[in-house]
């Protein structure tokens, strides 16, 4: 038995995953958040409107409100000011106060736990939180069986020509956790870029989820490109099924200058290593990721 915990910043590729996890039967034990698509205010703001409309049970804790060592760069620019693109609709106003504070020893505590379960922790934002726990508690590197990451590029970036947004949002973050010899999967943005669907491929859903789900696709369509790449829906495939996607061991480095390299990766591939990315495709990657989207796949909205 595998037991996931999941630390994100709640956009909207952010809220399929979660769909996917449950979609495919994972239980989600806790949810952390950390600031990145949006101030962390926001971030909370969405996924706290996701439970009430998709009807999650899993327990919400506020994590990292800035980087480890930078001021905030959010991806609003692209995303707008609630950090998830729309058509028009929203998502509703939560119907429970806010998470308490604590993310970070609420994660320490939940690894903890004695139950004989392995700990995978899906991190589908900057990786703040994640090196917190492990500055704090580096014991509890040893506890997560598998940190997987939708983050880094072995290619191009996209938040700036070098850097991917996961690992711009915090580098420092992203080069303390590499250097702790974690078990780490990575999904970078060269292999999501492989997995894309267009407005053909888009799914009967209720209309709110085909809403959120246009205005995702939309950063593609309003800049000449015809198809959408799949990005954190992809890394909780990894985690759900993980024969769906092959990873292959390699060394990364990241940038911690403070210039346009901040955040650039490079990877090299090794024979042996703890740090894994995503190399190998299954078939229809895009239909496993949209089909947990469709109108009889959903517990919600309600």
């Amino acid at each position: 038995m595998t037991a996931i915990w999941v630390d994100t910043d709640f956009g909207f590729d952010d809220l399929w995953a979660l769909l996917v996890l449950r979609h495919l039967g994972r239980n989600v034990a806790g949810v952390s958040l950390v600031a990145g698509n949006a101030p962390l205010a926001q971030v909370t703001v969405n996924a706290m409107g996701a439970k009430t409309a998709y009807g999650f049970d899993w327990p919400v804790w506020q994590g990292a409100a800035k980087p480890l060592k930078r001021p905030l760069e959010t991806a609003e620019r692209i995303l707008g000011p609630t950090g998830i693109r729309t058509r028009g609709m929203v998502l509703p106003k939560p119907d429970t106060n806010a998470p308490s504070e604590g993310a970070v020893q609420a994660l320490a505590n939940w690894l903890l736990e004695d139950t004989g379960a392995e700990r995978e922790v899906l991190a589908l934002g900057p990786l703040t939180n994640i090196a917190l726990l492990l500055q704090q508690s580096p014991e509890l590197a040893d506890r997560i069986t598998r940190l997987i990451w939708m983050g880094g590029s072995a290619g191009k970036g996209n938040h700036t020509p070098l850097a991917e947004y996961n690992a711009f949002a915090d580098a420092d973050a992203l080069a303390y956790v590499l250097s702790t010899g974690i078990r780490f999967d990575i999904v970078d943005l060269s292999f999501c870029r492989k997995v894309t669907f267009g407005p053909k491929d888009m799914p009967l859903t209720d209309p709110l989820t085909g809403d959120l789900l246009g205005g995702y696709l939309d950063i593609a369509l309003e800049r000449g490109r015809p198809a959408m790449a799949i990005y954190d829906p992809l890394a909780a495939l990894a985690a759900a099924q993980p024969d769906c996607i092959g990873f292959s061991p390699c060394a990364v480095e990241v940038s911690t200058k403070s210039d346009e390299s901040y955040g650039a990766t490079n990877v090299s591939h090794v024979a042996a290593s703890k740090v894994r990315l995503a190399t190998t495709a299954g078939t229809n990657l895009a239909r496993l990721c949209l089909s947990a989207l469709k109108r009889e796949a959903m517990d919600g909205p309600r």
